[in-house]
């Protein structure tokens, strides 16, 4: 099979099993590397110790971080699984060791001032709606009007990650800025459009991000995707239920949401140091 086909095949096996666009997009690049790789190295046919080598290529040499080797490892797996349906000696299930992180996180005043540098109405739009109720980029741009629900003040996200719908929260005060917005800029297909109608582009946002994260005097190393970490812990302050954050989120697993713990300020000021015991 030559290489067109290989990847023809291997597109249409990932679009058979319901892979998101992303999925498939991610996937696809990295069976290209992979498929780069062999070709520069001559390799006829692969064995278990090539794929060994390759992948110590991509953790030493290109310096891969945890969550690209894992989808390097899983795309790799898939067209050995499920395109060319042939066993090689090799355990595509590697354990390592997850880095320990916790997200970047803006303070209420913080995004308070992000949010009030904003003069543009459909930017206004995207990033309140962004921040009040913890959308990923990809939820904003996939959004139609008929997915704003005001009789029961909420948002359907469609088909978001893992292929599952769920509501999260539609504010008053948000509301109210996009009938403004949809007064205005009247969008025919999707909530948020370009300027030539389909959707608004993924680049625009990120570069909206860094233009006002700069005009609110912002330090750190915000991304949209901080507005997301910054409501789920606004709502652990204020005393959510971390199950239904977790909910409004769209976590399949709780550990996921529990990363919010390490962040919130809560718990942290119901504890008192015990310096305050002593007479000093």
């Amino acid at each position: 099979m030559n290489k067109h086909d290989l990847l023809s095949k291997y597109k249409h096996q990932l679009i058979l099993k319901n892979f998101s666009d992303q999925i498939v997009s991610s996937y696809l690049s990295c069976i290209h590397l992979f498929l780069r790789y062999v070709s520069n190295n001559k390799l006829t046919e692969v064995t278990g110790e090539d794929l060994r080598v390759y992948f110590s290529f991509c953790k030493t040499e290109l310096k891969y971080s945890y969550s690209t080797m894992k989808q390097h490892l899983a795309s790799v797996r898939f067209l050995y699984h499920h395109v060319l349906n042939k066993p090689i000696d090799f355990d595509f299930n590697i354990k390592m060791k997850k880095p320990s992180t916790i997200p970047e996180v803006l303070s209420i005043e913080e995004v308070q001032r992000f949010l009030n540098t904003f003069t543009n109405l459909k930017h206004k739009a995207i990033f309140t709606l962004c921040y009040s109720a913890g959308l990923r980029i990809g939820e904003i741009l996939n959004l139609k009007i008929s997915d704003i629900d005001s009789n029961r003040m909420q948002i359907r996200i469609h088909q978001a990650k893992g292929k599952k719908d769920r509501y999260s929260l539609l504010s008053p005060k948000v509301l109210e800025i996009l009938r403004q917005y949809v007064k205005v800029h009247s969008p025919k297909e999707y909530l948020f459009e370009g300027q030539h109608g389909g959707k608004y582009s993924s680049s625009s946002i990120q570069s909206l991000m860094r233009k006002h994260r700069k005009l609110a005097n912002i330090k750190k190393k915000a991304t949209p995707h901080t507005l997301r970490h910054s409501f789920a812990t606004h709502l652990l302050d204020n005393g959510t239920d971390i199950r239904f954050i977790q909910e409004l989120l769209g976590h399949a697993h709780i550990s996921t949401t529990q990363i919010y713990t390490h962040v919130t300020n809560r718990s942290v000021k119901e504890i008192q140091s015990p310096i305050e015991k002593l007479q000093i």
